[in-house]
């Protein structure tokens, strides 16, 4: 039976790191050993940076949610809880973009769950 050797293989291989490594600085573009440690730091700052992304969005809705509840005489808590109470189910996301662009319908909520309270 004929030898097999891994050269296409092992070629292929490189060539799939080095491709996600394209763009890199110096070396870890050039280099395997290198672009493989560098692509494999990237990777796992991708996979926390997605996690990390619904985290800073969730926070920045809810700090401008708490900046126009303030404005309407109310902290974020008392809002978020008179709403619950008023039987209004919106998520933070969309209660920003009311508290942006859409302030006459931001005070009317925020005067429903004063009353709610």
């Amino acid at each position: 039976m004929a030898r097999v050797k891994g050269a296409m293989t092992t070629r292929k291989k490189h060539k799939r790191i080095l491709k996600l490594a394209k763009g890199y600085r110096g070396g870890k573009s050039k280099l395997f050993r290198t672009a493989k440690e560098a692509v494999m730091k990237s990777l796992v700052y991708a996979y926390i940076g997605r996690k990390q992304k619904k985290r800073n969005f969730r926070q920045l809705w809810i700090t401008r949610i708490s900046a126009e509840a303030k404005q309407n005489g109310m902290n974020y808590s008392r809002f978020m809880n008179g709403l619950k109470k008023a039987g209004i189910e919106m998520n933070r996301k969309m209660l920003s973009e009311l508290a942006i662009h859409d302030k006459e319908a931001f005070k009317a909520l925020a005067d429903k769950a004063k009353a709610a309270l």
